[in-house]
């Protein structure tokens, strides 16, 4: 099985790492001085927990023609980036197109690729890409499958990771998966623009920290409430006290150690647009559903000077 790993950012990399260390036949596509990088010193990875570095000699190239054949290609681009690609993959011969990373309008993806078999994915990955190597906290999950209705693709998706380290999800219903996951980062985002990036600041206040809470509860009652599925299955209760309680621990631990700069704050400062375009869209999926939403609304002005 032939693979293209379509970008070259934190999350491309260490899939296309992952998968090659596995023994797959797999070809990163990067572009500018890192595809250089790459081909010249090799993918380089220097992985937090547990402290190594890795470094795989991965076959690299810089644009998809037509008549280059893979058995997949997994998109992983940035939201306000994938448009930029759609008649590249149009012209592919390619059928397994696998879109990784935000996206709140998956269905709007998938029909941009009538003639593709079309799938979603969601890797627990963060970091950030330094001159000569990426800087990395790579938990090998990945969450991955089509949009509601679509045909399976628990077969093929078991093709693509077997033999590699990654824990696998199957979801059956990415597109609603995804719109939670928006729901319950953005409100982190707002966070980090609130405090410039340090979310070290907000360690104490609780105060503030419950209110992300509100604002992804009236995200998620939103989606339920509009007919979607509360996804990953785990956050059904969201209305609950223990769902607030799980919550409030996450978020003290990521305000008062590393994790929240490598899992928030870096991907949220360098992505702004990526950020603003989410917010929008799923505001306008909250207002054609007749939601209210006055927490996120607060909390979304202390992001303005960030926001577009």
């Amino acid at each position: 099985m032939k693979i293209l790993v379509f970008g070259a950012g934190v999350l491309g990399c260490n899939l296309a790492r992952n998968l090659f260390r596995a023994g797959k036949d797999v070809t990163l596509l990067a572009r500018g001085n890192w595809a250089e990088e790459v081909k010249k010193n090799g993918l380089r990875i220097k992985d937090k927990f547990p402290p190594r570095l890795s470094v795989s000699r991965i076959p690299v190239v810089t644009e998809l023609k037509p008549e280059d054949s893979y058995d997949v290609i997994f998109v992983v681009m940035r939201y306000t980036q994938i448009g930029a690609i759609f008649d590249t993959l149009r012209e592919s011969q390619t059928k397994n197109i696998v879109f990784v990373g935000n996206n709140v309008r998956a269905k709007v993806t998938a029909a941009q690729l009538p003639e593709k078999n079309v799938m979603f994915a969601f890797a627990s990955s963060a970091g950030q890409r330094e001159r000569d190597h990426v800087a990395s906290i790579d938990l090998k999950k990945i969450t991955i499958g089509q949009l509601a209705g679509a045909p399976s693709n628990e077969q093929l998706i078991g093709e693509i990771f077997g033999s590699t380290k990654y824990k696998v999800t199957y979801e059956p219903n990415m597109g609603d998966y995804l719109l939670c996951h928006a729901a319950f980062v953005l409100p982190v985002a707002f966070a980090c623009y609130k405090t410039d990036g340090n979310l070290k600041k907000l360690k104490s206040d609780t105060t503030y920290l419950s209110r992300l809470i509100d604002a992804n509860i009236e995200g998620y009652r939103t989606i339920r409430n509009a007919g979607h599925e509360i996804l990953p299955k785990s956050d059904a209760d969201f209305e609950g006290e223990a769902y607030r309680k799980t919550c409030l621990r996450f978020f003290k631990l990521m305000c008062a150690t590393g994790l929240g700069r490598i899992c928030a704050s870096d991907h949220a400062m360098n992505a702004v647009d990526e950020m603003s375009a989410l917010n929008r869209d799923l505001k306008q999926f909250f207002d054609e559903n007749g939601a209210k939403y006055p927490v996120w609304q607060e909390l979304e002005k202390d992001a303005e000077g960030y926001l577009e």
